[in-house]
């Protein structure tokens, strides 16, 4: 069901902007900030966030926005959904922690509901961890491990994450590798998207660097998110399947962006009617707890034993009481109204598109997942801060792409609203 709107919910549907942006309190804030947080953190824009309800954000001086990057496609249910709070403060009442070197009893109800939603037909088994760079980095040591192989094949313009191994795999930007090589070994990158570029495998990988019996796993984020939220084309997925199956390589889907309903089916995958071997989810999996999780095949899993892999606060009882809330609400009707505010979006930003051709390239995306191109990155960045500056909250993916995620509760009315705030800004960068 989607959220009943609250107190900030009910605000006026244009966002309330009190003061100029950033504010006094967040100027104060954000040089506080500076003395205290590592520099490597990056940072969008100047918003200092206090309190959220359903799609809306409160900044540290009163000002509202319209959240439409929902914390980085993190809080699927929206902010702060009462059912999930409740299920939350209920659990820390009873147990905040207890390792999962212990038989939690709520660990192994998280990980049989994850099972059951899993796209895969036969029995699955979970490992809980924190985020979506640990759920990579098992999927990967999983793979390794029952394979025996050594290579692992991901895609140019991915985002797996920011630990050692995930870095690795990940090619989106340059910038992410600077200063901290050598990488992991045994990771290559191929071209994403075109079915076409599945020729790569046989002409180039398995022809002239690696045979395709040390191929342990391929990656690939079914829809690429940091990337630019690029779709690849009808029988490019099913193509990466085939391949797997021809030589024995598992196939492992990141879904930490685009999975947990946010393209309207549970998993970006099935879009395509594809069944990974392995499933790495994180982000709206719990509603903003930090909560990552790999699903595997059962006959992969029970290969590696007590010890092979391990967590501290991995499936945490405070994360897994959200994420099985969270589960619920998703196929209660969040799933449903992603793909239906999805279509409104897209017909609403090909409007503007054809408004301004010059300006915005192309227009792409499934359910809540929707990448808006510019003609360059300095377009992109400046309609950010247009967004920003109007109280919408949108992100930039790649160089050139804003990216449209809001919470998947967004309503009608708010849809609306934040595609009027969108063509002002379109508009503005545009100079009309």
């Amino acid at each position: 069901m989607v959220q009943a709107p609250g107190k900030l919910a009910q605000a006026p549907a244009v966002p309330h902007i009190v003061t100029e942006l950033p504010g006094p309190k967040a100027r104060a804030h954000l040089e506080f900030d500076s003395q205290w947080t590592s520099p490597s953190v990056p940072r969008a824009y100047p918003v200092v966030p206090v309190r959220g309800e359903g799609c809306t954000i409160e900044d540290i001086d009163g000002n509202l926005f319209l959240d439409f990057n929902a914390g980085i496609a993190v809080t699927s249910t929206g902010h702060c959904h009462p059912d999930v709070v409740r299920r939350i403060q209920d659990q820390a009442g009873k147990l905040i922690h207890y390792s999962a070197d212990f038989y939690l009893p709520i660990y192994a109800e998280m990980c049989a509901e994850l099972a059951r939603i899993a796209p895969m037909k036969e029995k699955c088994r979970v490992f809980l961890g924190n985020s979506g760079t640990e759920a990579v980095e098992g999927s990967i040591k999983l793979a390794r491990f029952v394979t025996k192989r050594q290579y692992l094949v991901s895609f140019l313009g991915a985002f797996h994450g920011r630990t050692y191994g995930s870095v690795s795999l990940t090619a989106s930007k340059a910038k992410y590798h600077a200063g901290f090589g050598p990488m992991l070994p045994g990771v290559l990158h191929a071209p994403f998207g075109h079915v076409a570029d599945l020729n790569w495998f046989d002409e180039v990988l398995f022809e002239h660097l690696v045979p395709a019996n040390e191929v342990a796993a391929i990656i690939v984020e079914p829809i690429q998110g940091e990337g630019g939220y690029i779709v690849p084309e009808d029988g490019f997925i099913q193509g990466l399947r085939r391949i797997c199956d021809t030589h024995g390589i598992l196939l492992i889907s990141d879904e930490v962006q685009a999975g947990a309903g946010r393209t309207g089916k549970m998993w970006s995958i099935q879009n395509w009617d594809v069944e990974p071997d392995i499933v790495a989810t994180a982000k709206g999996i719990a509603s903003g707890m930090p909560l990552g999780a790999f699903i595997a095949r059962d006959s992969l899993m029970t290969q590696w034993g007590p010890g092979a892999h391990g967590t501290t606060y991995g499936g945490n009882p405070l994360a897994c009481a959200a994420g099985l809330e969270t589960i619920k609400l998703l196929e209660g009707g969040l799933m449903a109204n992603a793909k239906a505010r999805g279509e409104q979006l897209m017909t609403g930003l090909r409007a503007v598109q054809a408004k301004f051709p010059s300006v915005i390239r192309d227009v792409r995306g499934i359910g809540l997942m929707i990448g808006v191109e510019f003609d360059g990155h300095e377009r992109a960045a400046a309609a950010e801060w247009a967004c920003f500056q109007r109280g919408l909250l949108v992100l930039e993916a790649g160089k050139t792409v804003v990216r449209i995620s809001p919470p998947l509760v967004i309503t009608e009315a708010e849809a609306e609203v934040g595609l009027k705030l969108l063509s002002e800004s379109v508009a503005e960068v545009a100079g009309v």
